[in-house]
């Protein structure tokens, strides 16, 4: 048996190149979150909920109420909107051609303080590769993308929940440079310059 001379060899890890910024500091995209709030009438629940099916390929869940509001005529239980949550591969598939409707355009107020951004569209025919579909008409839908760091887990987990710190979240210049950088959206104030 032959021993070999392993303890005083040093074992050197290959170098990552470097990209200069902290690997808990990178951006990336949580979910995208389509919805579309219908009201009381039920056909049209029918037909928003065919269309998100169409457009993500992922079926879609009913949104219901939570109060009473008489004045509306809402109970507690009743189904007034739909939506879908992609995450992964299938929301990074998704942003472009939702970007794509909006001309890749997006105003300052899309964007919150927390990293998010949230618009939308008069039609769904203005998504890339969707098409007119006469059962379903003519409809609208909200958009929203939820950016976040590496880290955000703390805030959401059951035992020792904490606060995540003011530095480590994810500003509003920080999520219009992310959507800049990664899908070539541009902001409707810097083009009318």
């Amino acid at each position: 048996m032959v021993k070999s001379n392993a303890t005083n060899s040093k074992i050197v890890a290959p170098k990552k190149p470097k990209t200069g910024l902290n690997p808990m500091q990178e951006i990336k995209v949580e979910k995208i979150t389509l919805n579309i709030g219908t009201g009381k009438d039920q056909v049209l629940l029918e037909k928003a909920q065919k269309l998100l099916n169409t457009i993500t390929g992922v079926s879609s869940v009913r949104t219901v109420t939570q109060k009473r509001i008489a004045a509306w005529g809402l109970r507690p239980g009743l189904p007034i909107g739909v939506k879908v949550t992609l995450r992964k591969d299938k929301a990074l598939a998704l942003i472009p051609r939702m970007l794509y409707a909006k001309d890749m355009k997006l105003a300052t107020n899309n964007f919150d303080d927390n990293g998010n951004v949230s618009f939308g569209m008069k039609e769904y025919i203005d998504i890339k590769d969707a098409r007119y579909d006469p059962d379903i008409g003519s409809m609208g839908l909200q958009c929203s993308i939820t950016l976040s760091r590496p880290g955000l887990r703390i805030k959401i987990r059951k035992v020792l929940k904490r606060i995540v710190p003011i530095h480590h979240r994810v500003s509003k210049t920080d999520a219009v440079k992310f959507m800049k950088e990664n899908f070539g959206a541009i902001l409707a104030s810097e083009e009318e310059d």
